[in-house]
């Protein structure tokens, strides 16, 4: 069949118009494949784990005692070198006041909660509630009794009474008597260190204790509290205190009453307790590392932040310090 121009023109431009047709039909097939390229990298983006992190509460007994202030210290040194954000309240001593203070870091959404006891078994209730909202409990210093918590640092108070006894056994020969000064009835401290004191002088069965009476841990009732006792008990050779803060003050009684020859033996070597020792007011005292206890909260913390493990007891190395060191 023979086509005129006419019809050859027509053929020609409606081929045209299918190739452009078919060319818009793939341009638009193809448009919506590469728009889905870019919400599939959306995801991976969202699935990337957050950083750990998370608020720190620090609860501690009292900050009137320099233990703790070094404790303190050694803990907010720590957490600024290492960005955690940190929380102290100081309990003054007052179990009750310690309870509310754990109470308010809990409202502020505290994930790990470092607790130094005023009382030890006065805390367990508010440790169980900070257990129950998934804040992890670290002790220092001091233990709780009546709940568990993920980690214990502090040093061995039991054989730091056993040191601090060996020590006033050998400079008296094995042989006198002596007044303990014992700390906050009810504090794992007191009653550890106690006891490791009647353990080491259990070899000495001639070194007797002939008056032992709570002063608290504070300076000014450990004052009071020996010269109380010193009205009966004059005949001494030896005290042993079971912190620094008790053992100053007895050597304040016992310079009004003018006897400068019984050995004093504290627990904690403070800076004061560790002058007086090279002063020679006090014997010795059992040196203890509140900021490294302070410093390795923080660590524990940041771990357990981290969602890691973390060891149940972190024991902190203890030594006597004497005149000559």
């Amino acid at each position: 069949m023979t086509l005129n121009l006419t019809s050859r023109r027509h053929v020609l431009t409606s081929a045209l118009a299918a190739a452009v047709l078919a060319l818009s039909a793939c341009s638009k097939t193809e448009a919506p494949a590469a728009a889905s390229s870019a919400p599939a990298e959306a995801p991976a983006a969202a699935a990337a784990p957050a950083e750990a992190g998370g608020k720190v509460g620090l609860a501690l007994s009292t900050l009137n005692n320099p233990f703790f202030v070094e404790l303190r210290d050694g803990a907010q040194a720590e957490a600024k070198k290492d960005g955690v954000d940190l929380i102290v309240v100081d309990a003054q001593d007052d179990p009750a006041k310690q309870q509310s203070g754990i109470e308010d870091l809990l409202q502020k959404q505290i994930k790990v909660l470092l607790i130094n006891p005023t009382d030890s078994a006065a805390v367990a209730n508010v440790v169980k509630e900070a257990t129950a909202k998934g804040v992890k409990v670290v002790s220092l210093d001091r233990t709780v009794e009546g709940a568990p918590v993920v980690s214990h640092i502090a040093s061995d108070n039991i054989a730091g009474g056993k040191m601090a006894a060996e020590f006033i056994a050998k400079k008296l020969g094995g042989k006198g008597s002596l007044i303990e000064l014992q700390g906050i009835p009810g504090s794992s401290a007191a009653r550890e260190r106690g006891e490791g004191f009647k353990q080491g002088l259990a070899a000495t069965p001639d070194l007797k204790v002939v008056a032992s009476q709570p002063a608290d841990f504070d300076r000014a009732k450990g004052l009071s509290v020996m010269e109380n006792l010193l009205q009966s008990h004059k005949d001494i050779q030896a005290v042993f205190a079971h912190n620094d803060e008790m053992a100053l003050g007895a050597t304040k009684a016992l310079e009004a009453a003018k006897m400068k020859d019984v050995l004093v033996v504290g627990f904690d070597a403070t800076p004061d307790a560790v002058a007086a020792v090279k002063a020679g007011t006090m014997a010795a005292t059992v040196q203890q590392q509140p900021a490294m206890i302070g410093a390795q909260g923080i660590q524990v913390a940041k771990k357990l932040l981290a969602g890691e493990t973390v060891d149940a007891s972190i024991p902190v190395p203890l030594q006597l310090v004497t005149q000559g060191q």
